[in-house]
């Protein structure tokens, strides 16, 4: 936990300034030849002090001789070899990789979906569709057969059938002989799975028709009707009259609630008539509240009603639904809410969106490309065909010992193998063994695919510190805070908890009058199993005139416990009871328990003047002091080791004040 700290503050200290170029940044200083730019410390410095980094020369003083000591650990950590410790460059590699997980799927993938999806939010979509349900994870044979029949139905539409009828004739939409396909409304975010339908109809036109478009789900063709701006969220009460099963009834319902509609408008009182006529038994009692609805929630007719209420406040005329008939008064809406307000909620549903691997998938075809990427298929064939499903998809199965050099696919020109691929089929035994009861070749193909993306990935990871300076800047300042960590525990941390005699003998010469004691008071705490006014009193005289054992041996003969003692010792003003009689010999009130039938009090028994603390009682606050004792002579050695060369004029151009 010190380590992650420790790091994390040198990252706040190391993490905010890009490259540019050189010729444009002078070197403020060398430790042992190694340069620092101005560009370099004039990030930290402004970051570390933000408002107060105002370019003062004692500031800059001040904060310079803080960076050449932290220049100057690093420089012995690489000194002493401890970045060739394993432990410590796999600890790298794995901040490396979490840092290029950033660049590579929040920058080019999280961060444009989230733009992406708030963008879409601000637009409500009208639509029908055609659907043909085939699930996911279908058989091919089901999925290609449902896929040409979607194709067929496509191509009446072009030429010429109305898209109402191919709807009603087709779509496995049960709604649709009906409805003709109609939906109404959408917003992004659609449903998980719904992405390729999500990209299709934002990016259509009015009266567009699009498709095949494959979904979680299925396959769909879907009529784009229009757009509309986002109606965002309302939040309304209502009055509901059902309408009951007979026309008759239905009658009346009406008539009822015109009734109230109109002793409204007169004036009537909203939560009375509410709680007297409503017969929506969930919300009456609390004003028909029914709080905030988006779009898509209720039926379209209290929907489009609720949201042409203007104000808040307005109440709708009598609306009807397939329940009953509504009144509606608005409480207060809210419209979609700015970018910067959502950013945090949106980017964690992207994150468990599966649109996230659609995007990464996109992301990998451009860094293929990129990379000049060649696959050689027939080696893969070749090697699938030589796997028995009996071996292949059980642990007895193994790589190949002799390491087959053979390309499966190349990136700039660098192979990877056939021996590689057999290293990950073996790491990933999980999915090989999950594939048992499928073809070989289609657990391969999943396996490949995988190893190539991840593959994809690495590669990319090899090209930030070209693609990104302040990515370069991240992972060296990383590395150095983690090597400072391990320098200052060798030399610092370690020694100073250890070095039981360097401590003492530091204590001893530097310490002893540092910490002392305030006065302290040695005081018995009285318990006494009574609340009997004339014992306690009995056991007061006692002790005020005799020590606790003496009150012990009297009052509890043949092996008793009426009376309890305890010592403590107490220093001036961490006890406020015995503060209040600060004098030997003098005792607290007596403080009586009904519920438990005791009784207490203290007796302060002698007062120790100040005095110096040992080791053995300051032993955490001496240690601190070591410790920094320790740090300072550390970094005068390494002032006296390396040289540190300063150039002035560079450092006094960096002065404003």
């Amino acid at each position: 936990m010190l380590k992650q700290i420790f790091i994390t503050f040198t990252l706040f200290l190391c993490a905010t300034f890009c490259l540019v170029a050189q010729q444009n940044d002078p070197i403020l200083f060398t430790v042992k030849g190694t340069p620092v730019r101005v560009s370099e410390f004039k990030g930290i410095y402004t970051k570390t002090n933000q408002d107060k980094a105002d370019f003062s020369r004692a500031s800059l003083e001040e904060y310079l001789d803080l960076y050449v000591k932290f220049k100057l650990k690093v420089q012995k950590a690489r000194d002493l070899y401890l970045d060739t410790v394993p432990a410590l460059k796999t600890e790298l590699d794995g901040y490396r990789r979490q840092l290029a997980a950033s660049y590579l799927v929040d920058r080019e993938v999280t961060d444009k979906l989230v733009q992406e999806t708030h963008a879409r939010m601000m637009q409500d979509v009208e639509i029908s569709h055609i659907y043909l349900a085939v699930d996911k994870n279908a058989p091919a044979a089901d999925t290609l057969k449902a896929y040409n029949r979607i194709k067929e139905i496509m191509q009446q539409i072009k030429g010429g059938k109305s898209f109402d009828a191919a709807a009603a004739e087709f779509s496995d939409d049960k709604s649709a002989k009906e409805s003709k396909g109609y939906i109404g409304y959408v917003t992004a975010m659609l449903p998980d799975g719904f992405y390729t339908m999500e990209n299709a109809i934002y990016n259509a036109k009015p009266g567009d028709i699009t498709g095949p478009i494959r979904t979680n789900s299925g396959y769909h063709i879907v009529k784009v009707i229009g757009f509309r701006p986002a109606r965002g969220e309302i939040e309304v009460s209502q009055i509901l009259i059902r309408k009951g099963e007979t026309p008759e009834k239905a009658a009346i319902a009406k008539t009822r609630i015109d009734s109230v509609y109109t002793a409204l408008k007169a004036g009537g009182d909203w939560m009375k008539m509410c709680a007297a006529v409503s017969e929506d038994n969930m919300t009456k009692a609390k004003g028909g509240d029914i709080g905030f609805f988006g779009i898509n929630r209720y039926q379209k007719g209290f929907e489009d009603a609720a949201f042409a209420l203007k104000a808040d406040g307005d109440i709708s005329m009598p609306v009807e639904t397939t329940i009953g008939w509504h009144i509606i008064k608005r409480k207060s809406a809210k419209p979609v809410a700015s970018f910067e307000t959502m950013k945090r909620g949106l980017s964690d549903r992207v994150k468990k969106d599966s649109r996230s691997e659609a995007a990464k998938q996109s992301i990998i075809t451009r860094i293929q490309k990129e990379g000049k990427f060649k696959e050689f298929p027939e080696a893969l064939n070749k090697w699938t065909a030589t796997q028995q499903d009996s071996v292949f998809h059980t642990f007895r199965w193994k790589p190949d010992a002799a390491k087959p050099q053979t390309p499966l696919f190349s990136f700039d020109g660098q192979n990877y193998t056939l021996a590689d691929f057999e290293d990950f089929c073996s790491r990933a035994s999980r999915d090989r063994m999950r594939g048992k009861g499928y073809p070989v070749e289609e657990t391969v193909s999943k396996l490949y695919k995988t190893w190539k993306d991840e593959t994809s990935l690495r590669f990319e990871e090899t090209q930030l510190d070209k693609k990104y300076p302040e990515f370069s800047a991240l992972m060296r300042e990383y590395e150095g805070g983690m090597l400072l960590f391990e320098a200052a525990k060798v030399e610092v941390w370690d020694r100073a908890n250890t070095d039981t005699i360097g401590l003492e003998k530091f204590f001893n010469e530097n310490l002893k009058e540092k910490f002392k004691w305030d006065e302290r008071a040695k005081v018995s705490i009285y318990t006494l199993k009574t609340t009997d006014v004339k014992v306690i009193e009995k056991v007061r005289t006692l002790a005020t005139k005799k020590p606790s054992a003496d009150v012990l041996k009297k009052f509890n003969k043949k092996g008793g416990d009426m009376v309890a003692v305890m010592e403590r010792v107490y220093e001036k003003g961490k006890n406020k009871d015995v503060d209040a009689i600060w004098k030997a010999g003098a005792l607290t009130a007596a403080k009586s328990d009904e519920s438990t039938k005791t009784t207490n009090f203290m007796k302060v028994e002698e007062i120790t003047p100040p005095t110096p603390k040992k080791l053995s009682e300051a032993k955490g606050y001496a240690v601190a002091d070591y410790q920094d004792y320790l740090e300072k002579n550390w970094v005068e050695k390494l002032r006296a080791e390396y040289k540190v060369d300063i150039d002035r004029k560079v450092f006094e151009s960096l002065i404003k004040k």
